[in-house]
């Protein structure tokens, strides 16, 4: 992001957005370079939250064809059969998302994001992937850390009524208001890999259980040679089978890991609207912090399940 300052048009469009949170921040987010894969809903949610605030540019990838389940989530796909024929998911959220804010360059990459050499990412500022493989989380995580410049990655995952966020921004450097003014502050954050690797006995006894939970689904679907998701009740015997196998392995009370959470999150594995537009939302409000580097930043997962209502962070290091 360079020093160029706000245009006359993008300072009367945003104006009441610079009255919140400063110009400098408005302007970092209009000089900004977003990267999404896997136009889910939760995703679908997270883009308009970033295309109205106002973010440089949003570049999509998902070569997938439209499915019932997509319809059922994504309020970025027409309803229109006709207007969805021979388009990609990208390519058909990119016509909607460009309506919602034409002063945002919102553009398509085909092809498996896996493959793409770390300069491929390097061309931007925040990385948000969503319905990856396990493998594919820490490979592009990976991919980001190498660059010479920070990138800020997120994965995002939500199953029936429950979602997670995990964040990686590396060395943080942010901005923290106080009563008496402003201190600036400094955090660091571990890997993908590196926060799932903590040993789940060393870890204090109120984390979440969709912490664990999730794990045993992401396990469970690299075992099998799944794709995310591709999952059903049916499966609900073996993820039990594994549950027991990793507590075990893991010194873990099993207790920790309710067989009805698995269950379902099995049974279940769609995603449900509402839980979307939450998690979509408080996506979107990280990557504008982390953009504009004010406010404290999420570290580094954040949890909700509506069925009590409760969001929770977990700081998860080793």
């Amino acid at each position: 992001m360079n020093g160029e300052e706000l245009t006359e048009q993008e300072t009367a469009l945003y104006d009441r957005q610079i009255r919140v949170w400063g110009a400098d921040a408005q302007r970092r987010l209009s000089k900004s370079h977003i990267l999404v894969y896997g136009m889910k809903g939760t995703i679908a949610e997270f883009c308009k939250n970033i295309v109205l605030a106002g973010v440089g540019s949003l570049t999509l990838v998902d070569d997938r064809d439209v499915s019932e389940e997509a319809l059922s989530a994504n309020f970025l796909i027409p309803p229109d059969e006709s207007v969805c024929r021979g388009k990609t998911l990208a390519e058909l959220c990119c016509d909607s998302l460009r309506e919602f804010n034409p002063m945002v360059r919102v553009s398509v990459e085909k092809g498996d994001l896996a493959s793409l050499g770390a300069e491929f990412f390097d061309k931007f500022d925040v990385v948000v992937i969503s319905c990856c493989s396990l493998a594919t989380k820490k490979l592009i995580n990976e991919k980001c850390r190498k660059l010479s410049k920070r990138v800020s990655f997120y994965t995002v995952d939500c199953r029936d009524c429950c979602g997670e966020i995990f964040v990686d921004l590396q060395k943080y450097n942010y901005a923290k208001k106080k009563t008496d003014g402003t201190t600036e502050c400094e955090l660091q954050y571990p890997s993908f890999q590196e926060a799932i690797s903590v040993p789940w006995k060393s870890l204090p006894s109120k984390v979440s259980k969709l912490y664990f939970a999730m794990r045993v689904i992401e396990r469970f679907e690299e075992a099998e040679g799944r794709k995310p998701r591709e999952i059903c009740i049916d499966d609900l015997p073996a993820v039990l089978k594994l549950k027991k196998e990793l507590c075990e392995e893991q010194s873990l009370n099993e207790s920790h890991i309710p067989d009805t959470l698995l269950e379902r999150l099995v049974a279940g594995a769609k995603e449900f609207p509402p839980v979307c537009a939450i998690i979509g939302g408080m996506l979107g409000q990280e990557v504008i912090k982390a953009i504009s580097s004010k406010g404290d930043p999420l570290k580094n997962f954040f949890f909700f399940d509506a069925t009590d209502g409760k969001g929770i962070i977990e700081d998860i290091k080793p």
